[in-house]
């Protein structure tokens, strides 16, 4: 029999999928079948993978190798890279896995066993392809070389190799994913900035210059965004000028702004904050136009990344407002830049809304776009959601509708907590990860409210995530 032991490298088959593009495999033991969960992998692939946490009756691994293709799998024209993990799986295949996991969280978590009852409709993306606004890229002093199939010392710009924080995969060629003009010039850039003779970031030592390239793309203008983010180490030899110059005659026509952004931390991480940044060209924000209202984004906003797709999610929570409508201000919880708040004023003119996020540069855009969609019936607050609806007792017992769409890891306890005390007739909850919504829809259940109807959005294609909207009506 085979040990099972924290460390080990396995060869594995992958036999089934699980929630979040988990692959399944399994290894005999004495006892029966041992379960390892290996992301990013598909049924029917031959795997290499190091078991990273042991528990009972099963374990998580992290994918060092793909060794064998699944007979599932599809040519793909587009560079592989790790945030794409799924492209060589065709499309009817990934809706079908991330409809039947989903839903199974809410049978699992929530004890919903007529999920399939209430399951309204599954949107696809407008388009599998070229569907990001925004990317990030990392420079490395460590790359993958493909061809020997280890890490050796160079200079990359790309995605991170999977499983491997200190290397990075140079970018060959479009991705797919993002914006192809871009991609396909992602190179040269690379090599603009290693003859400058200054050094890519060394991540396991925490020294060297270049560290990062944020991209925001407009899909309205096609104009792109990007932010530049090095070290101090040696930034008096970086001509920044002929840097902008550089970008310009390369996407001629095509550049909204370039930043620099200044990040002297150690830790390898995007820190592209504010108050570390300088506009070196142009302007500090990209203008997006979704469902004919426009929308001013600035590099550090949250925005839906497939801006096409978001405009078929916006749509959808609109059309269960008009039939789960009550009277009252409606809440717009998490509002990032304030998108869905203003379309629901656009199409209920006379409510009070108010939108509500922690983000401080995300409520300023907001506030401007409100402004430059001559919307007047929406407030907003920077503010912590829980936070503010303790502060506001007021609004419990008026509000009619809720809408939520918190980060990944859902809603806190005590900000649902405050939230279900605010007593709304509907709650309509979005959100990008159905198994912490189906933990808290779980609880909501609890406290009086009913699921009514729940679909699932394709934003983004070829990874295991996927967006769920579940409209909940409060018991009488």
């Amino acid at each position: 029999m085979v040990k099972i032991k924290k460390g080990y490298v396995y060869e594995l088959e992958i036999v089934e999928m699980a929630y979040g593009g988990k692959g399944i495999a399994k290894i005999p033991t004495e006892k029966g079948d041992f379960v390892m969960f290996v992301p990013n992998s598909i049924p029917g692939q031959q795997v290499k993978a190091r078991l990273t946490k042991k528990r009972k009756g099963y374990a998580e691994c992290r994918l060092l190798e793909i060794t064998e293709r699944s007979l599932m799998e599809i040519d793909s024209p587009y560079q592989s890279i790790s945030g794409a993990p799924f492209a060589t799986l065709p499309l009817e295949k990934q809706l079908f896995y991330k409809k039947r996991d989903s839903l199974q969280q809410f049978v699992r978590n929530a004890k919903i066993e007529n999920i399939e009852d209430l399951f309204d409709e599954f949107v696809q993306s407008p388009s599998a392809w070229h569907y990001r606004n925004k990317m990030e890229y990392s420079f490395s002093s460590i790359i993958w070389e493909e061809e020997s199939r280890k890490a050796i010392d160079g200079f990359g710009l790309g995605s991170k190799r999977r499983g491997m924080w200190w290397c990075a995969e140079t970018l060959e060629k479009d991705s797919g994913i993002f914006d192809k003009e871009f991609e396909d010039g992602l190179h040269d850039i690379m090599d603009y900035c290693e003859s400058t003779g200054l050094t890519a970031w060394h991540p396991p030592k925490g020294v060297g210059f270049f560290r990062s390239l944020m991209v925001r793309k407009s899909y309205i203008d096609q104009k792109l965004l990007i932010s530049l983010q090095t070290g101090d180490e040696e930034i008096e030899k970086f001509d920044f000028v002929a840097f902008c110059t550089f970008l310009n005659e390369r996407f001629e026509g095509r550049i909204a702004g370039i930043m620099h952004t200044l990040n002297p931390d150690k830790g390898d991480r995007f820190n592209n904050t504010p108050e570390g940044s300088t506009l070196l060209y142009g302007q500090d924000f990209i203008m997006e136009n979704l469902l004919g209202l426009d929308f001013k984004i600035s590099l550090n906003s949250f925005f839906q990344t497939n801006p096409k797709s978001a405009e078929r999610l916006y749509t959808k929570v609109i059309d269960y407002l008009k039939v789960y409508d009550a009277e009252g201000a409606i809440l717009d919880l998490f509002c990032g830049t304030g998108t869905i708040g203003q379309l629901i004023a656009k199409a209920f003119p006379t409510r009070k809304i108010v939108g509500v996020d922690i983000e401080a540069s995300s409520i300023k855009d907001a506030k401007e776009n409100a402004i430059l969609n001559g919307i007047t019936t929406i407030d907003f607050h920077a503010m912590d959601a829980g936070k503010f609806l303790l502060a506001n007792p007021e609004y419990k017992d008026n509000v009619g509708v809720i809408i939520i769409d918190p980060p990944r890891a859902g809603l806190s306890g005590k900000t649902l907590k405050y939230t279900l005390e605010m007593n709304a007739k509907t709650i309509i909850y979005i959100s990008c990860n159905p198994a912490t919504q189906s933990r808290d829809t779980a609880i909501m259940m609890e406290h009086g409210y009913t699921l009514q109807t729940y679909s699932l959005v394709d934003q983004f294609p070829h990874t295991s995530h996927i967006e769920g909207i579940g409209v909940f009506t409060r018991n009488a």
